[in-house]
């Protein structure tokens, strides 16, 4: 079982995600914990109104709303009255069995999952703590509750099981409510995981998602006002479908919303900057005499994507790297000249020339000495002649051969110096 805990400053958004999957049979009230009035699981107003009477009890605090999800594995599926205890079970863990709180039973995804909602104020105002809920009691209880209802481990469940999937076209046939709830499920994955610091760094995640954050033209009013929204993308990169706005989600997708991550995403992807350019220039080397596109097959094996930005001509301006082992989204020229779009071009041209010429040169050649020299003829190879080299590490194969090599004269330096002549003293 896999426990995910959410605080916010606002009860409505979570109460009525949920009640709005009830309304469209897409999920179930399973329980009305704790509440004083009677059949409270029959009216949605009353639900919500005692809710927010406790959180006005202290107006100091201001995360006041908690939203809880319990994902447990594929084939974990429970009976209601089983679901029931695990909620109790897992509320008493954390402190919140005299809350009142709403279980929600999800069936619109492909793992059994339930959603709990409540609030964090007391009947007499006090606040209860979250910080560190989820290590110092949430993981406690989760493993307790494992052994005690006999669940999959979450520490033995396949790696990526809850990983949002890419939005498949054909959702767009159910018409506008399950396009939303599609893309809504990519965006909290990726809006949560994944370092950008602009929306084109996130574009490039959300292009392998085949979904698209769109402010629109510049003389838009979607654009004037920092409106977004999100599209679904074709085969082809084409915008299709009924836009979604961001501000209908009950999470933070709104341009505003993930701005304010920017600044504190580039702390976080400096740490797996090196990382990354190490993966780069390994395949680089490896693919000295292919071609770029096979370098980005390559790459993508390793878990890392490359998405090419191109000019209405096809001609190449620059790349974007999306590491999916570090959730870390970086630009080519942010990690250097080298790694850019001309950068990585002009590498694999030299390497390719490099080869031709190294081919076409014979094994060995002769130098022989100029007239008048007193020296033997010397035979020396290629690359004994640019090992010799003292800027071996900066000069490639292409400029060694090239360049005019330097003569100096078998005589001495001191040999060579003209003498001066003394003057002789005049006499008296």
């Amino acid at each position: 079982m896999v426990a995910i805990i959410k605080t916010s400053a606002s009860l409505r958004r979570p109460f009525h995600y949920n009640e709005t999957k009830v309304e469209k049979g897409l999920a179930e009230l399973l329980l009305a914990q704790n509440y004083p009035i009677k059949n409270a699981d029959q009216t949605a107003e009353l639900r919500l109104k005692y809710l927010l009477k406790l959180s006005e009890l202290n107006s100091r605090t201001l995360v006041n709303a908690v939203h809880i999800s319990l994902n447990f594995a594929p084939g974990e599926d429970f009976e209601n009255k089983k679901l029931q205890e695990i909620s109790r079970e897992y509320m008493r863990g954390i402190g919140f069995e005299n809350q009142p709180y709403l279980v929600y039973k999800h069936t619109d995804a492909g793992h059994p999952h339930l959603h709990i909602v409540t609030t964090n104020i007391e009947l007499d105002g006090k606040r209860i703590p979250l910080h560190n809920i989820g290590k110092l009691k949430s993981e406690p209880t989760r493993k307790a509750i494992e052994k005690q209802f006999v669940l999959v481990p979450a520490e033995s469940q396949k790696q990526g099981l809850f990983i949002a999937k890419p939005v498949s076209i054909s959702t767009l046939e159910y018409g506008k409510s399950e396009t939303k709830r599609a893309i809504g499920n990519v965006l909290q994955h990726v809006l949560k995981n994944y370092s950008y610091t602009s929306l084109p760094e996130l574009n490039a995640v959300l292009k392998g998602y085949k979904i698209v954050a769109d402010r629109g033209t510049e003389e838009s009013r979607v654009f004037k006002n920092k409106g977004l929204l999100y599209r679904v993308l074709d085969d082809e990169g084409n915008k299709i479908g009924v836009p979604i706005k961001a501000s209908s989600f009950h999470f933070r997708a709104t341009l505003n919303g993930i701005e304010s991550k920017f600044e504190s995403n580039k702390v976080e992807r400096k740490k797996h900057i090196n990382s990354i350019r190490s993966a780069i220039d390994i395949t680089v080397l490896k693919m000295s005499k292919g071609h770029l596109d096979e370098a980005i097959e390559s790459l993508e094996k390793q878990g890392i994507t490359t998405v090419k930005r191109e000019n209405q001509d096809g001609r190449l301006y620059g790349v974007t790297f999306v590491d999916h082992r570090t959730k870390c989204v970086f630009n080519g020229s942010v990690l250097g000249k080298q790694y850019s779009a001309k950068g990585l071009m002009e590498r694999f041209e030299s390497d390719q020339n490099e080869a031709k010429i190294t081919q076409a040169l014979p094994a060995k050649t002769q130098r022989m000495p100029r007239d008048n020299e007193g020296v033997l003829p010397s035979t020396i190879t290629d690359t004994e002649r640019i090992s010799d080299s003292p800027s071996r590490s900066s000069r490639s194969l292409l400029e060694t051969v090239l360049t005019p090599e330097e003569t100096y004269s078998h005589v001495p330096f001191e040999l060579r110096k003209k003498k001066r002549k003394k003057r002789k003293k005049l006499k008296n």
